[in-house]
């Protein structure tokens, strides 16, 4: 048998097969990675991470799981949300250093990419599962940014996050969408897992004395009501929305703040 004969006979690597399917928590080859790109959206190199193409990432020893394949931010798009996030923290009267946190930490890639562009920062993470712990803090230590990945859930570990008096904090918010997301009805922002309302309520809570941008990650369709208390959660907010997929399917950051005003 002929390889083009082994490639037609590969199941299509596609978001069911990764996220779902019998590929979730396997370890991906760089032809699995590639053939989901090819497969999933025409194009081998979709997968594009901390500013590498999928054979370079693959080289310097970066692994994902195959859900982690799916779920990650690539750098188009993590890249966008870092310019933003950077050209609202620059705006912070008496600028001074910023911690970067993210409760769900995944692959790190938008964390990554805010570390990059915002100056003065410093990233923290969390993960609760421990398979994807594991593999993120290896692929971690190939890159050229420190982050301080933590394992556990991030609503119980909030008590040890300490900051310093001169750091402002940036959060990057993305849980897992669930049923949140909804084709016809757009994004629910209260009924991720945990909502993201929730999650401003609790670093809010947690940091009332400290200035805090939050970068929420949104799908282009969003739930009116669900959009409007969160924005009653902000003293100030920005939503954008990218260009990259077709119309109606794009992602976006919706940025707000705590405790000041840009």
């Amino acid at each position: 048998m002929n390889e083009r004969s082994k490639e037609s006979e590969a199941p299509i690597h596609d978001r069911a097969l990764l996220l779902h399917g019998a590929k979730r928590n396997q370890l991906l080859t760089l032809d699995e990675v590639r053939r989901y790109g090819s497969d999933s959206f025409s194009d081998p190199d979709f997968v594009r991470l901390y500013g590498m193409k999928p054979a370079e990432w693959y080289a310097r020893g970066v692994r994902l799981l195959g859900r982690t394949a799916v779920e990650c931010t690539r750098d188009a798009v993590a890249d966008r949300i870092g310019q933003d996030v950077a050209a609202v923290a620059a705006s912070l009267p008496a600028p001074g250093r910023w911690v970067v946190v993210d409760p769900f930490a995944g692959s790190c890639n938008t964390l990554y990419w805010i570390l990059r562009h915002v100056p003065r920062s410093r990233g923290i993470a969390f993960e609760f599962d421990p398979q994807v712990f594991q593999l993120t803090k290896q692929n971690l230590a190939a890159l050229d940014r420190t982050i301080d990945l933590k394992r556990g859930d991030y609503g119980i570990m909030l008590g040890q996050l300490h900051t310093a008096p001169d750091e402002a904090m940036i959060v990057f918010v993305a849980p897992p969408w669930g049923t949140a997301l909804d084709e016809t009805e757009g994004l629910d922002l209260r009924r991720t897992e945990p909502p993201i309302t929730k999650i401003i309520a609790e670093f809010g809570d947690a940091f009332a004395a400290r200035r805090i941008l939050f970068a929420v990650q949104v799908y282009e369709k969003l739930d009116k009501e669900s959009l409007a208390e969160v924005h009653g959660k902000l003293d100030w907010s920005d939503l954008k929305i990218y260009d990259f997929n077709a119309a109606g399917r794009n992602h976006g950051v919706l940025l707000g703040t705590r405790g000041w005003t840009p």
